[in-house]
C-alpha cells in the first residue's frame, strides 16, 4: 500500500484528501500546523494518520501533495531536499503560480525526488477543512506542469491517484500556465479590485452610488471579495507576469481614451463588437450582457438526474427561474449550478426550500 502525504489540510488539501481516501487504497497522512484541523480530519475519517512534522511525514511518503500557499510550498520543497530519503518520492502541488516553485524544483539536489506541478482550478467561498468536499473538483480543469525529468509514467501515476476527482487533465509548461492564469484569473482579480476602489472614491461625491452598484456591478466585481492574503501572495509570486499585463492594460486604456478624444465612433463600435464576439465565443452556452439578477449557487454532484431534482424542487414551490447556468470552471465559486431569479423574495424562498431538501445553497455576497 502506497503512502500519500498531503501537506496543508485547508479547502483544497482537505478536498483532495477526502477524494483520495474515498477512491484509492492508500495510507493517507495529513500534515498541518493546526491541531484542531488534524483532529477534525481524523474524526471525520478524511485521513488515516495526522502529523505536524512535514519532515517526519515526508520520510514515509511515496507521493507528496503540497497544498499550502505558494510561498509555503516553496519552503516545504526546500525542506524536502534536506531529508535523507530512503525511497523515491513523487511530489506535486496545487499552487496557482508555478514559476517560484519550479525554480526551487529545478534546484533540487536529491535524485530521489520527481516533481510534477499541479493546479486544480476549483474552489469555494468557504475556507478550511470544514468546507472540504470530495466532489469539489468534478468537471474542473486540472493543470499538470511536469519538470523536465518527469516522464509520462510519473504524470499517469498522478492522474491515477486523482482519477476520482473527475477532473479534466491538461499538461502545460510552467511559463504557459502562469501567463494564461495571469490573463484570465490573476489580472482580472486586480481589475475587479481596482473597479471597486474607483467606485469607493466616487462615492465621496455621489452618496447614492452604492445603491446603483447593487446589480451588475456586483456581479462583475464579485472576485474582489476573494481572500486578500491569498491574492497578495499570488500577485507577488507572479509579479513579473502581472507587470507585463498591467503595461498591456495601460496601453489598452490609452488607446481607448484616444478613440474617445478623437470622436472615433466607428472604431469604438468595432472595438466593442470585437470584444463581444470574443467573449460570447468563450463558452458553449452563450450569454448576453451581465444582468443584475438574484442568484443562488447550488452545490450538486455530477450524477444523472441531479439537475432535474433541483428543478423539480423549484417548480413544486411555484418559483420561476430567469436563467440557469452550469458552471464549468469552479474556481472561486460556490457550486456547480447558478439559478437566477427576477426578484429577491423568490431567491430567498428558493434558498429555504432547497435547504429543507438538504442542498447546500449560497447567496453570493
Amino acid at each position: 500500500m502506497e503512502t500519500v502525504v498531503i501537506a496543508g489540510l485547508g479547502l483544497i488539501g482537505g478536498s483532495l484528501a477526502r477524494n483520495i481516501h474515498t477512491h484509492q487504497d492508500v495510507h493517507l497522512i495529513g500534515v498541518d500546523q493546526r491541531e484542531s484541523t488534524l483532529a477534525y480530519a481524523l474524526q471525520h475519517h478524511i485521513i488515516d494518520e495526522a502529523m505536524t512534522s512535514f519532515q517526519e511525514a515526508a520520510s514515509k511518503a511515496d507521493i507528496i501533495l503540497l497544498a499550502a500557499p505558494v510561498s509555503k510550498s516553496v519552503e516545504l520543497l526546500l525542506q524536502l531536499d534536506s531529508i535523507d530519503l530512503q525511497k523515491d518520492v513523487l511530489v506535486t502541488d496545487v499552487s496557482s503560480v508555478k514559476g517560484p516553485i519550479f525554480q526551487q524544483a529545478a534546484a533540487l539536489r536529491s535524485d530521489r525526488i520527481t516533481f510534477v506541478g499541479g493546479h486544480p482550478m476549483a474552489g469555494s467561498h468557504k475556507q478550511g477543512i470544514e468546507a472540504s468536499k470530495a466532489h469539489l473538483f468534478e468537471n474542473a480543469i486540472y493543470v499538470m506542469t511536469p519538470v523536465q525529468q518527469a516522464t509520462d509514467v510519473h504524470i499517469d501515476r498522478l492522474k491515477q491517484l486523482l482519477s476520482g476527482t473527475k477532473s479534466t487533465f491538461i499538461t502545460l509548461s510552467a511559463e504557459e500556465h502562469d501567463e494564461m492564469t495571469g490573463v484570465v484569473s490573476h489580472f482580472p482579480h486586480f481589475i475587479a479590485s481596482a473597479l471597486v476602489q474607483q467606485a469607493k472614491k466616487w462615492e465621496a461625491k455621489h452618496s447614492f452610488l452604492p445603491k446603483l452598484a447593487a446589480g451588475g456591478f456586483r456581479d462583475i466585481t464579485r472576485i474582489a471579495s476573494s481572500n486578500p492574503g491569498m491574492w497578495q501572495d499570488i500577485f507577488f509570486q507572479n509579479k513579473e507576469k502581472m507587470a507585463v499585463l498591467l503595461d498591456d492594460w495601460i496601453r489598452e486604456m490609452q488607446t481607448f481614451r484616444t478613440l474617445l478624444a478623437e470622436d472615433k465612433r466607428e472604431e469604438i463600435h468595432t472595438y466593442l463588437t470585437d470584444a463581444k464576439s470574443y467573449r460570447d465565443g468563450l463558452e458553449p452556452r452563450k450569454k448576453g450582457a451581465i444582468p443584475g439578477y438574484y442568484d443562488l449557487y447550488v452545490d450538486i454532484t455530477d450524477q444523472p438526474g441531479a439537475l432535474q431534482k433541483v428543478l423539480a424542487v423549484i417548480a413544486d414551490a411555484g418559483l420561476s427561474i430567469v436563467n440557469i447556468q452550469i458552471l464549468e470552471l469552479r474556481e472561486g465559486l460556490t457550486g456547480v449550478l447558478r439559478l437566477s431569479f427576477a426578484e429577491q423574495k423568490m431567491q430567498l424562498k428558493a434558498k429555504g426550500v432547497l435547504e429543507v431538501f438538504g442542498y447546500e445553497v449560497k447567496i453570493q455576497d
